[in-house]
């Protein structure tokens, strides 16, 4: 179940600066440019979180090997 939250985390990091941007473009003016940095930030924030949370989840798969001793 805390693996699906955590998706569902990086879906919300990378809509979230969607929104603002466009509200924020609306309000000041300045289409499209805001909109442009949300979807550049969302995109950049949410991928690294992905990467993250893959490499959390391979690292607790993979299977543990002694270290070799000589």
């Amino acid at each position: 179940m805390a693996t699906y939250l955590s998706l569902g985390q990086v879906g919300f990091e990378m809509v979230v600066p969607i929104v603002l941007g466009i509200l924020l473009d609306r309000w000041l003016g300045t289409v499209p440019w805001l909109f442009v940095a949300g979807v550049v930030l969302g995109f950049v924030g949410g991928l690294i979180h992905l990467v993250r949370l893959v490499n959390k989840l391979n690292s607790k798969d993979a299977p543990k090997t002694p270290k070799d001793s000589t």
